[in-house]
């Protein structure tokens, strides 16, 4: 089984013909809701790559809070144990330019109250593959992974947004996922992204990813440092492509495969992603990744010269 613990939303989306600049105003013609949140995102992509899944989190007793429940649970997503509390439900506001990039602020709202004793004991066992994301308490995410680990869960940490987290949290993490900007936050200084997985691999004794968008993504490990290049698409939407990305690498491991294999699988889904509007997209399936796996070249091993150049 996959746990997901972490944040659920609502999206707010706008779509302009540029994002704004500081002190400018951006008129369109309206806005689109869509359920969200990173965590909830992460989950109803894995339910629906065929993973059995269920998701901690709370949302508010207002408006959005049944439709993002209903969302995850149209999804596949086990939801009995989301509470409903007396905050608004988490609100992402989502702008989007013609050239699928976006800005995004959110208004935390329920997601602040989750809280570690919302996971089970019984849910925590060494089948279990728990992930996580930075969008819900802090102290919370260090207490679920203290736990998980106890029993040997295999445990996926996605470091975003880039937040202050134990290093003793981070050292029991499996696998680090995170984007260039998050590795600069988590290392304290700007570096080349392959430096940056070496080291948190190093330092934390885990399997790291950094994501690169257009450029793919790199990988260290105990057996050395992986390359993989980006699914070729025309972007139309790049909201939630890091969680789908997630999502799927997730399955794969679930499903038993390495985390090459993950990767790979991971890549294709996070730009298809990319093609379709929406953080939760229902058209992503496995036999769809199965039909474009060759389009992505498998990752390749760096050697000294590749690295340092």
């Amino acid at each position: 089984m996959i746990l997901v613990f972490g944040s659920i939303n609502a999206d707010l989306f706008v779509n302009v013909n540029n994002l704004p600049q500081p002190g400018e105003t951006v008129l369109c013609p309206t806005y689109t809701f869509r359920p969200g949140g990173k965590g909830a995102n992460q989950a109803a992509i894995a339910a629906r790559l065929g993973a059995e899944v269920k998701f901690i989190g709370a949302v508010g007793n207002d408006v959005f809070g049944k439709p993002v429940l209903a969302a995850l649970g149209k999804a596949g997503v086990g939801i009995d144990d989301v509470k409903v509390v007396g905050e608004t439900t988490g609100t992402a506001f989502v702008l989007v330019e013609e050239s699928g990039e976006n800005q995004i602020v959110v208004a935390s709202g329920a997601n602040l109250e989750t809280v570690s004793h919302q996971v089970k004991d019984e849910d925590l066992t060494d089948e279990t593959v728990l992930v996580l994301q930075m969008e819900v308490p802090i102290k919370q995410i260090e207490q679920v992974i203290f736990r998980a680990s106890e029993i040997g869960s295999k445990i996926i940490l996605n470091y975003a947004p880039a937040a202050r987290i134990e290093r003793a949290a981070l050292e029991l993490c499996d696998v680090l996922i995170l984007n260039k900007l998050e590795a600069d936050a988590l290392s304290g200084e700007e570096k080349k992204p392959e430096d940056h997985v070496k080291e948190f691999a190093e330092t934390y004794n885990c399997e790291c990813v950094v994501t690169l968008g257009k450029n793919g993504s790199v990988l260290a490990n105990s057996s050395g440092l992986y390359s993989i290049a980006a699914l070729q698409i025309t972007p139309v939407d790049t909201v939630g492509a890091g969680d789908v990305f997630v999502g799927a690498f997730a399955v794969s491991l679930l499903n038993g495969s390495d985390s090459l294999k993950a990767l790979h699988r991971a890549t294709i889904a996070g730009g298809l992603a990319c093609t379709v509007e929406g953080a939760q997209p229902n058209s992503i399936t496995s036999s769809l990744i199965d039909e474009k796996i060759n389009l992505v070249d498998v990752p390749k091993k760096l050697g000294k010269t590749e690295v340092d150049t």
